[in-house]
Parts: C-alpha cells; sequence; structure tokens
C-alpha cells in the first residue's frame, strides 16, 4: 500500500501498512468520503507528524489521544493547531505550565507547535483522523495498532528518547516503552477537567531538556513565536 510519509518511518512501518486493518482503516475513511463526511485533519496532513520529524530525527515523544475536531484545528500535531487558529484550552494549559517552568512568553493566538516537529518533538496522537464536531469517533477504527507499533519502535530502535505521558490514557502506553533506556515523565492531563492536580508544576518541559542534554543530545528550543 502507497502511504505518502517520510521515507524513514516508510521503512520502520512498512509491515504496518501491509496489514489487513490499516487496509481496513483506509477503506473506511474512503468511504466516509464517499458519503460526505469531513475528517480531520485534510488528507495529505495526515501523517504531518512523521513527515515533519523523520525517525532517525525523534528525540522526545508527546502523546495525544484525538485530533482536534473543530473547523480548522487539526493539522496533524499533537495538541498544535495551525497559525491564527485560537490555542484550545489544553494547549493554553501547556503554555501556562511552559511560562512557570522555563519562563517563556507565549503569544496569546499562535498555537503552532511545527517548530517542535522540526527540532525532534514527535507530536503523536493516537488515533490519526476524527469525524467533524465527533470526538474520539475514529478512536475505535483501527489507528491505536498503528501508533502502539510506532512507540515500540521508537522504544525499540533509539536510545535515550524521552516520552512525556498527560493523562490516563497516554500512560497506558507506558508498557510499551523500555524504562531502562529512555525516560518517561508522566502527569495529569493539561485539560481544565485535571490541569489542576498535577499538570501545572510538573515542570517536564525542564526536566526533559536536562535529560537531552545529560545525554549529548541538543535540548529543544521550546518558544512559540508569533507567525501573523
Amino acid at each position: 500500500m502507497n502511504v505518502q510519509i517520510n521515507s524513514s518511518w516508510q521503512q520502520v512501518l512498512q509491515q504496518q501498512f501491509e496489514q489487513p486493518y490499516f487496509t481496513e482503516i483506509v477503506s473506511f475513511l474512503k468511504t466516509e468520503k464517499a458519503a460526505g463526511k469531513i475528517i480531520y485533519p485534510p488528507g495529505s496532513q495526515i501523517f504531518n507528524a512523521f513527515n515533519l520529524t523523520p525517525f532517525n530525527e525523534v528525540k522526545l515523544v508527546i502523546l495525544g489521544q484525538d485530533p482536534y475536531h473543530g473547523k480548522g484545528q487539526a493539522h496533524g500535531l499533537s495538541f498544535s493547531v495551525p497559525t491564527g487558529i485560537k490555542p484550545p484550552p489544553s494547549l493554553a494549559n501547556i503554555f501556562k505550565e511552559l511560562q512557570t517552568d522555563i519562563g517563556l512568553t507565549i503569544p496569546a493566538y499562535e498555537g503552532n507547535l511545527t517548530s517542535w516537529a522540526q527540532q525532534g518533538v514527535l507530536l503523536l496522537n493516537s488515533a490519526l483522523t476524527v469525524r467533524d464536531a465527533e470526538p474520539a469517533s475514529h478512536a475505535n477504527l483501527g489507528w491505536s495498532i498503528f501508533t502502539d507499533a510506532v512507540i515500540e519502535a521508537l522504544s525499540f530502535h533509539k536510545q535515550q528518547l524521552v516520552f512525556l505521558l498527560w493523562g490516563k490514557y497516554a500512560q497506558q502506553k507506558t508498557k510499551l516503552i523500555n524504562s531502562d533506556k529512555h525516560l518517561i515523565l508522566q502527569a495529569p492531563h493539561p485539560s481544565p477537567f485535571s490541569v489542576h492536580t498535577g499538570f501545572l508544576g510538573c515542570k517536564h518541559f525542564s526536566k526533559a531538556n536536562n535529560w537531552l542534554v545529560q545525554n549529548g543530545i541538543a535540548p529543544i528550543d521550546w518558544s512559540i513565536k508569533q507567525t501573523i
């Protein structure tokens, strides 16, 4: 099956693309579109995280659950929104933690995290698509089989990665990660419903950079630059 994805990921994940479950995902998405359903993100951006962050450049993984289901919000990167879209509540709370943790000034209307992805931050959602205005509508489609395979491949083939697992769903993925060679940082989800139970104050951004530096890896520039 021909999937438009960065060649480094194509090599690692080729077996997944050939599995029946993946064929079923593609068939389902085609059926949805044929029925007039609006799917996010646009088809060209479904594998955006992989195309912006080649396998050999991954330093850190931030795991989300579902793409944003509002018009214009999802562009294939977990928690991120395109330039010009106001940051949703969870992203705004991530920015609050960035301010208190490392003192960054965050623009009010900039939520595009592409610069993180280009530095080796894999912004991975567990499900890569969603139906308009229907959260978790594709959660049981089979995407989690694919993204679990991504996490396992990273854990097995890479060294000294950082995994940021926010919320109970993301934390279920710890079993896929070799904690003897990777750093796993866990905190409550940055959602307004749980942000005050331990996400604010978790200092994951400074802890992640400290780990990278200690292992001879260039740290992440977490700054968010206003582009409009």
